[in-house]
């Protein structure tokens, strides 16, 4: 899913929410929902760059591991079946 904003973007416009009075119009000037406004709030509130790029990278590495983790069992499972047929388990 491609993001129709960067995360410059999001930063920035989190910043003028934070700095404007009224979250509503930002929301409107930016042609973006309030509901989105909060959800980037939540994920990048009072992030600079660096620490966004940083966010990234560890997301990245998670969902890296879970997928190690999910062929580890998955060929666990495998052998597990091997040895119930052959009937040492």
């Amino acid at each position: 899913m491609r993001q129709r904003y960067s995360e410059d973007q999001i930063i920035a416009i989190l910043h003028e929410g934070e700095a404007a009075g009224s979250i509503q119009e930002v929301c409107r000037q930016h042609g973006i929902s309030e509901q989105s406004y909060y959800r980037w709030r939540q994920k990048y509130g009072g992030l600079q760059r660096p620490e966004v790029d940083r966010l990234k990278q560890l997301e990245s590495e998670n969902e890296r591991l879970k997928r190690l983790v999910a062929e580890q069992l998955l060929a666990n499972e495998a052998l597990k079946g091997v040895l119930v047929k052959r009937g040492l388990q």
